[in-house]
C-alpha cells in the first residue's frame, strides 16, 4: 500500500478486501448449497436463491437511508465507527447460521439479519472513508478501493468451487465467518483515529459516491 495513503483509508481498504474476499466465496456456490440441503430440484433451488437475494437487497436498501440520516445528525465519528464495527461482527455469524439451516425460511431469516448488519456497515464505512480521503487523491483512493474488493471477489469466486469440492460447505462457511471477523478486528486499528467531534476533519471536499 503506498505511503501516500493515510492510516484510516489504508485500514478501511484492507478490511473491505477481507470482507469481500470472504463473501465472494459464497455467491458462486450458494444455489448449489441450497439444492443439496433443502431443494428438491434445480428449479426450486433457483427460486429459493432468488428469494434469498430479495430478503437481503430490499431490507438493506430500505434501512440504509434512515441509518444514514441518523448518523449524519450525530456529531463526530464514534457513532459511525461503532455502527461499522458492530454490523461487521453481526455479519460474521450469518455463515455459521447457514450451517444449521434446513428450510428455506431459515435462509430468508438469515438474509434479513445480514441485510440489517450491512445496512449498518455500508453508510458508516462510506462516511468515514469520505471524510478522511486524501485531498487530490480522491480518484486514486476510490480506484484502489474498487481494485481491492474486485480482486478479493474475483479470487474468491475462482476458488469457492474448489474449496467446496475438497472440504465441503461447512468449512467454507466457517472460513467466510473468519474472514468477516478479521475485517471487523481490522476496523479496531483506527478506533483512536476517528474524531469524537462534529468538525475538524482535515478534508477539503467530499467525492460523489455512486452505487
Amino acid at each position: 500500500m503506498p505511503k501516500i495513503v493515510n492510516k484510516i483509508i489504508k485500514t478501511l481498504i484492507i478490511s473491505d478486501f477481507f470482507l469481500n474476499l470472504g463473501w465472494g466465496f459464497l455467491s458462486p456456490v450458494f444455489a448449489i448449497f441450497i439444492l443439496g440441503r433443502m431443494a428438491g430440484s434445480p428449479v426450486q433451488a433457483a427460486q429459493i436463491a432468488g428469494l434469498a437475494a430479495l430478503f437481503y437487497w430490499i431490507p438493506k436498501s430500505f434501512f440504509q437511508i434512515p441509518i444514514g440520516i441518523y448518523l449524519d445528525k450525530k456529531h463526530g465519528e464514534k457513532d459511525d465507527f461503532w455502527f461499522m464495527v458492530s454490523g461487521t461482527f453481526m455479519a460474521a455469524f450469518i455463515p455459521i447460521g447457514y450451517i444449521f439451516s434446513s428450510a428455506p425460511w431459515h435462509i430468508y431469516l438469515l438474509q434479513a439479519i445480514y441485510a440489517g448488519a450491512m445496512a449498518m456497515v455500508i453508510p458508516s464505512w462510506l462516511a468515514i472513508f469520505t471524510r478522511h480521503i486524501d485531498k487530490n487523491k480522491e480518484a486514486f483512493e476510490w480506484g484502489m478501493e474498487s481494485t481491492f474488493i474486485g480482486t478479493g471477489a474475483g479470487v474468491a469466486g475462482g476458488l469457492s468451487g474448489i474449496i467446496v469440492a475438497i472440504f465441503g460447505f461447512t468449512t467454507l462457511f466457517i472460513f467466510v465467518s473468519g474472514l468477516t471477523i478479521l475485517s471487523a478486528f481490522l476496523h479496531l486499528l483506527i478506533k483512536n483515529d476517528v474524531s469524537k467531534r462534529g468538525d475538524g476533519f482535515n478534508i477539503a471536499e467530499k467525492p460523489v459516491v455512486g452505487p
